[in-house]
């Protein structure tokens, strides 16, 4: 998935499709500030933290069956076994998923996607990549990303009003996770001097850390002793004036 003729930086990143890339950003920039962001900033407002609570749970326990599935192919029972027991407990004594008991019980959820599977399976990151609403990404990613849509069992066993139900809970907790780290996401947007060169950097950091703590395929992380010199900032927007 490596493109072999792309140039890779001094922080690790191959990015031959940046021109494109940064047009994706600018459109993604623009449905965050027209759309998302005062959607987020409204739903926030208006919804008391109790209820967006509520929701949030019932959100994720609609995905835990997908992350089931992944934990398994990931050959991750132990994964696979708390993130069944979380989803059975939450959708009984915990009304439908709008109670976290399986937290309560001290049964943290196993967060993982196809992308993390790709990874134990070996598949390379590939190039970076921003994706038109999804934003940053990797070649191995963007195909997690497709793949994911398909991996909840609840996507074919609910049907009519229920997927729907399910559907519009995702849309609610994508609102939401606007809404729970907008200083954040604002202060990379539209306070660094590279919008495009910030959020890519800091994806990838975090998406490799993940990926590297899960175990699977090595990674050489770029930022390990003696890869770049210790007088360089490895945070440095190399786009700052």
């Amino acid at each position: 998935m490596q493109d072999p003729d792309a140039v890779v930086t001094r922080d690790g990143i191959s990015d031959p499709f940046e021109a494109h890339n940064r047009r994706v950003h600018a459109f993604n920039k623009g449905v965050d500030r027209a759309v998302l962001r005062p959607l987020s900033r409204g739903y926030t407002r208006a919804v008391p933290e109790d209820i967006r609570l509520l929701a949030d749970n019932f959100a994720a326990n609609l995905s835990a069956p997908g992350l089931v599935v992944n934990n398994l192919l990931q050959g991750n029972v132990k994964g696979a076994l708390a993130n069944t027991y979380r989803f059975a407990i939450n959708s009984t004594i915990g009304f439908a998923g709008l109670v976290d008991v399986g937290d309560i019980t001290g049964v943290a959820e196993v967060d993982t996607d196809f992308g993390e599977t790709l990874h134990v399976w070996g598949a390379k990151e590939g190039n970076f990549v921003e994706l038109p609403f999804r934003g940053p990404s990797t070649q191995r990613d963007a195909v997690g990303h497709v793949v994911d849509l398909f991996t909840n069992p609840l996507s074919t066993v609910l049907s009519g009003t229920e997927n729907e139900i399910r559907i519009g809970a995702q849309v609610v907790d994508v609102i939401a996770d606007r809404g729970r780290f907008g200083d954040t996401v604002d202060s990379i947007l539209y306070d660094s001097a590279d919008s495009y060169a910030q959020s890519r950097l800091i994806y990838l950091q975090n998406r490799r850390f993940t990926l590297n703590r899960s175990g699977g395929a090595a990674y050489d992380d770029p930022y390990s002793a003696g890869s770049i010199d210790p007088y360089d900032d490895p945070y440095e927007d190399p786009y700052e004036d």
